[in-house]
């Protein structure tokens, strides 16, 4: 009999046992695997809001707690296009609103002109008709653009009107971004967001696009330039503005401390798996303690098994994160929010940490086979 073959068999002898470990093991690899997925997919999704517009810098107010409700004056994008290397800037607004009515809340709202050269980024799949008048003879007061994920949530259409602090607004167009943020949220014309916010004359950020023709070296002397347009602004790459931002650092750390509470339930489960199977076993490893089997071979057998469930429960795990996500992406609470794909280099952490589960549930066990003198083993049998 092979090596690998003694090691399955020992498995399969005890069915239930090892279903039970295999459900906590996976369990903790699923919870890995899904909870650090959508931290990344979170963040990659808040990235690609800069990314697919081809932005270089985002300028937001030095100081502030949290970047994304930080507050700077509009006429500074008008000062910043004036620096060397700058190709055109754009002010947003960045905001929170709800429909009460609807019982959708904390919607992102970005405010902007809507002759911005961001727009031109996404795909407006239903243009209405400014000539048409609307189903109900209520005043529109202006009008605004619905992510695809927000309108579909909504159940609106564009031409239809919604609903803002006792107002109504048409919705001018549905549109698609590359960002599942961005289709769950609206977009709303500057001055009006400004206005029905509070906040005239204010932006929360200055999105920058720099000539295409500049290095890194380059990219550094704006930065200062555009630093020395006012001292109380924070220029920063797209890259170190997502990076260092508050939310995403949030959620990645709790992510990772939710998860390792996870993993630390799988390893008690493993190591308890593994000791209980060297005190049912203290006979049988006595047997081949004396028909010459070294103390190596033991502990390779007894490491074998708990890696043979490792790499099981790791497969296992993995497929279970992926159902997971794709049902709580359908979900109405979420739609729009979260995507269901999770990057692959989350996966191969989820593995190596099962794997690791696996090896460090055994070690003591392993140390514990190898001890036994066959007359020993004997004797507790």
């Amino acid at each position: 009999m092979h090596f690998s073959s003694l090691i399955w068999k020992n498995l399969r002898r005890r069915p239930f046992r090892t279903g039970l470990t295999l459900f906590a093991l996976a369990s903790a690899i699923a919870s890995v695997v899904a909870l650090l997925g959508i931290a990344r997919t979170f963040q990659d999704s808040f990235a690609e809001v800069y990314r697919s517009h081809g932005v270089d810098v985002v300028v937001s107010r030095q100081g502030a707690a949290d970047r994304l409700s930080s507050s700077i004056d509009e006429s500074l994008a008008e000062q910043i296009i004036h620096v060397e290397g700058v190709a055109r800037t754009s002010a947003v607004l960045l905001e929170t609103l709800s429909l009460e009515n609807e019982g959708i809340y904390g919607i992102p709202a970005m405010g902007m002109q809507p002759d911005s050269w961001l727009m031109e980024n996404y795909r407006f799949s239903q243009r209405s008709d400014d000539g048409t008048q609307s189903a109900s003879s209520t005043k529109i007061n202006g009008r605004l653009w619905l992510g695809i994920h927000l309108a579909d949530r909504l159940g609106v259409a564009a031409g239809q009107t919604i609903e803002l602090f006792d107002q109504a607004y048409r919705v001018q167009d549905i549109f698609t971004s590359r960002s599942t943020w961005e289709n769950g949220s609206m977009i709303v014309p500057l001055d009006l967001l400004q206005e029905l916010t509070g906040r005239e004359n204010q932006v929360t950020y200055v999105n920058v696009q720099l000539d295409a023709d500049l290095g890194d070296a380059s990219m550094d002397r704006v930065l200062a330039n555009i630093k020395a347009v006012d001292a109380k602004l924070l220029p920063l790459a797209t890259e170190d503005f997502v990076a260092t931002d508050t939310r995403m650092q949030i959620a990645s750390a709790m992510a990772w401390m939710t998860s390792m509470i996870a993993v630390l339930i799988g390893a008690i489960g493993t190591l308890n798996t593994m000791m209980t199977s060297v005190i049912e076993r203290t006979g049988e490893i006595g047997i081949l303690r004396a028909i010459g089997w070294s103390r190596r071979r033991i502990v390779a057998m007894i490491m074998g098994e708990s890696f043979m469930l490792a790499v099981i429960a790791s497969v296992l795990g993995c497929v279970a994160a992926m159902l997971l996500t794709w049902g709580l992406s359908r979900s109405p609470a979420v739609r729009g929010i979260m995507d269901a794909s999770i990057h692959p280099m989350v996966m191969v952490h989820g593995i190596l940490i099962g794997l690791g589960i696996g090896l460090f549930g055994a070690l003591l066990p392993a140390w514990r086979a190898a001890k036994l003198l066959p007359t020993q083993a004997f004797r507790e049998h």
